[in-house]
């Protein structure tokens, strides 16, 4: 299970899901797969009936949500969001690389009826950008990949918050109501794991966290929600516990799944100049927007905070813009709510956060593994400056 816990492996699972998705939809048996994933699977002593697409989209992907929402209020709590300055530069670097790839996307697709999918270039991978990071990485500072990771896990705030408040039809806020009593007892409840009757608690968990799921599921709010609600009301130490548990099952499974499926897409036959413009605001906003935006963001946080903040050299950021330009699960999440009514166009932008995520890992391997030389080159230097001086101490 460990190795399934490693984020250069998580990346691998998901990249190549997302080319076997790609591939089997445009195999002679794309059409047998695509009616299995389309058809209904009514889970006995469940009240919804969902597509086998929508269990994993909307109930396997709230367990992801869940072991992010952890390791947010673990940040929150201890880490490095545990302070307003400690979170400004990667809070400023986040809100660059939402806003700068949503305004390209607005002007874009301006005079257009597809304004609703400017979300979608905004979303980071976590597992993928961070992924990357270790697998090109080798020697680069441990502070950058905590700015990379507490940017990330902001970036997918504002995707939570973009989801609740955009992506939600006919809120039923009676079935709202009673999802968050569920999660406060959840919460409570979580308080009493590790004592006498552990079983019996874990099992009136599993309980709370599937009616938490089914209400927000119920009240139209998207129930991945439920995810980061049950991971932030969970008390800390069963929470660590649960993402431990969990993360090789999301890694190795989950992920995996929700990737095969978002790009299980046929390719459109059509010329450049047939696509819509999502397409190509997509395909700009996601590698260009991304390292504009996060740069900016975080070069203005550096600026106001005056050298309190760590320093971080312009390749640096540019390095992390380009990881945050990979989008993938979120952003494929958000493509499938923001064009639900526009199929054509939805399939189209599967393939654009394909095509932008893809361009984003080449440029950011590239930029992290001359950074990574440089940081691997400064160490070699000195360390032998220590040696050196070691020898003329002991001389």
């Amino acid at each position: 299970m460990s190795i399934i816990r490693s984020e250069r492996v998580a990346a691998a699972l998901l990249l190549v899901a997302a080319i076997l998705g790609l591939v089997a939809a445009n195999s002679p048996v794309g059409g047998t797969i695509a009616a299995l994933r389309d058809a209904a699977l009514q889970i006995p002593g469940m009240p919804v009936h969902l597509s086998i697409e929508h269990w994993i989209s909307d109930g396997l992907l709230a367990v992801f949500f869940f072991v992010v929402a952890v390791e947010l209020r673990a940040e929150l709590t201890v880490g490095q969001l545990s302070s307003p300055a400690r979170a400004l530069m990667p809070a400023a670097a986040a809100l660059g690389g939402v806003v700068v790839p949503a305004i390209i996307y607005l002007v874009v697709t301006a005079g257009t009826a597809y304004a609703r999918g400017w979300p979608v270039p905004t979303a980071t991978d976590i597992a993928f950008a961070l992924g990357i990071l270790a697998v090109f990485g080798r020697g680069i500072p441990s502070r950058l990949r905590i700015f990379m990771l507490a940017l990330a896990i902001l970036d997918d705030i504002v995707a939570i918050l973009v989801i609740a408040a955009l992506f939600t039809d006919g809120l039923a806020v009676g079935w709202l109501v009673g999802a968050l009593v569920t999660a406060a007892a959840f919460g409570w409840f979580s308080g009493f794991l590790g004592r006498r009757g552990g079983w019996a608690i874990g099992g009136v968990l599993v309980l709370l966290a599937i009616a938490t799921w089914l209400l927000v599921l119920l009240s139209g709010v998207h129930p991945t929600i439920a995810g980061v609600a049950l991971g932030l009301v969970m008390a800390r130490i069963p929470a660590h516990r649960a993402r431990h548990a969990l993360e090789p099952v999301s890694n190795g499974i989950i992920l995996p799944l929700f990737a095969f499926s978002a790009a299980f897409v046929p390719l459109p036959i059509v010329e450049p100049q047939g696509l819509a413009p999502p397409f190509w605001a997509i395909l700009i906003a996601l590698p260009v927007g991304k390292i504009i935006g996060i740069t900016l963001g975080a070069s203005l946080a550096a600026w106001a905070a005056r050298g309190r903040h760590p320093t971080f050299g312009l390749d640096d950021l540019l390095a992390a813009g380009a990881l945050g330009g990979i989008g993938f699960t979120v952003s494929l999440l958000m493509n499938e709510l923001a064009f639900a009514e526009y199929p054509d166009v939805a399939d189209e932008g599967v393939i654009a956060v394909l095509l932008g995520s893809t361009i984003s890992i080449v440029v950011a391997a590239i930029l992290v593994s001359f950074r990574a030389r440089y940081y691997r080159r400064l160490h070699a230097i000195r360390l032998q400056a220590e040696q050196r001086r070691d020898r003329d101490a002991a001389g």
